[in-house]
């Protein structure tokens, strides 16, 4: 800038040198000096992010994606700076069923999950360039989605009882994606994936399948919701809570599609009685290799302990393989927009967090590696679980809970 802007201030000189007097280059270049002073530098855009709970920083997108190639996860609050402030004195200690009870109900609906359905949504999901949320690409994977929601819903005849998908809307390029169930009340059960993926090496520009990330999480809920609708007392409101399956956008650029609902939720004053995430849910040849069980992965710091426990219990009673425990730090996933927001989250990976899919985030992040077995567990899971807590009344669950104190 500096130089383009001194050669048009020197040129037009030099080409009518003769008229310049002997002395006169003295006083026109301190002139010129003082004008390049004032010229500001292009200004790099800088967004606030946390990286632990009251840990913030300003930094520019390089050094987001620099920070997430050294596996260093943040939100990008930004834009949601009060998020969790405005439901601090009204937060409450959640109260979840002590065990499973709909068995009856929830097994039938077991065996309708379909591993053929989750690879055909998941290989046309993979199909798209990229899904990074501020390509066209991403767009057009958004778009697919919503348009394979809204079919789901036609097919089950659940449009005619006012069950529905519709964009929840962002200012980049791919938006988030509700589904929705009414229910008797307000009070919402929400089940989410990311749809996004990436390439952390340059976003815009190289392939990011995203199959495992979060491509398997996002047919797994999505196929979970398939089967859900066959049921007429789900489909018809007979539920006591309102359930929402949540696909957002822009998870891997700061859960920043989550932070917008979630925000939203918290200001519309909605009460969330529970949120699970799942975010990948294919990959076992790690654990495989390790002559470790295949399990369902637990997460256990930065969640609601209660929520937890009563995740356990589904899947001791609904899946064919156990769980375990483990980690992942704070906002490894979009549960922790909803944590932030003050709601009781939960999120299930598909292994540990040690064992878990090191393709991700690059142009290996394929099919070819994942167990559509392994996602059926996690189907199951998501089914029984939103299936429980659709039908769970929280009020009398929470009345008789105070009665034993």
């Amino acid at each position: 800038m500096k130089a383009s802007l001194l050669s048009s201030l020197l040129l037009p000189a030099a080409a009518s040198a003769r008229f310049i007097e002997a002395n006169e280059a003295n006083r026109v270049l301190p002139y010129i000096d003082a004008l390049l002073e004032e010229v500001p530098a292009p200004s790099i855009e800088k967004f606030l992010v946390e990286l632990s709970p009251g840990v913030t920083r300003y930094i520019t997108e390089d050094e987001k994606w620099e920070l997430r190639r050294a596996g260093q996860r943040f939100m990008d609050i930004t834009e949601h700076r009060d998020l969790g402030t405005l439901r601090t004195s009204s937060r409450s200690t959640p109260t979840f069923p002590k065990t499973v009870k709909l068995e009856k109900e929830i097994t039938p609906l077991l065996s309708n999950l379909s591993k053929t359905e989750m690879q055909g949504n998941l290989e046309k999901l993979t199909s798209f360039h990229t899904r990074y949320y501020k390509s066209d690409y991403g767009r057009q994977s958004s778009e697919w989605l919503l348009q394979t929601i809204q079919n789901t819903i036609k097919e089950a005849g659940a449009d005619a009882y006012g069950v529905k998908a519709e964009h929840f809307k962002h200012s980049w390029g791919q938006h988030s994606i509700i589904a929705t169930i009414p229910g008797k009340s307000k009070s919402t059960v929400v089940i989410g994936a990311h749809q996004d993926s990436i390439n952390l090496w340059l976003p815009s520009i190289l392939p990011a399948p995203g199959a495992d990330d979060d491509g398997s999480g996002t047919v797994t809920i999505l196929e979970a919701f398939r089967v859900l609708l066959s049921s007429e007392d789900v489909i018809k409101g007979k539920a006591p809570n309102t359930i929402e399956f949540h696909w957002y956008s822009a998870e891997e650029g700061g859960l920043l599609g989550s932070q917008a609902i979630f925000s939203e939720y918290e200001k519309q004053g909605r009460d969330v009685k529970a949120m699970l995430q799942q975010d990948m849910t294919g990959f076992i040849q790690k654990t495989i290799d390790s002559g470790k069980p295949e399990s369902v992965g637990v997460i256990t710091d930065y969640v609601d302990p209660s929520l937890t426990i009563f995740i356990k219990k589904v899947i001791e009673a609904y899946c064919d393989i156990p769980w375990v425990e483990t980690k992942c730090g704070y906002a490894c996933s979009d549960h922790a927009s909803a944590s932030k927001a003050g709601y009781p989250s939960a999120f299930v990976i598909e292994s540990t967090f040690g064992d878990s899919d090191d393709h991700i985030h690059g142009t290996e992040d394929l099919i070819k590696y994942l167990s559509f077995d392994h996602m059926l567990q996690h189907a199951k899971m998501t089914l029984s679980l939103v299936y429980e807590l659709g039908f769970t009344d929280f009020k009398a669950l929470e009345a008789a809970e105070i009665s034993e104190l």
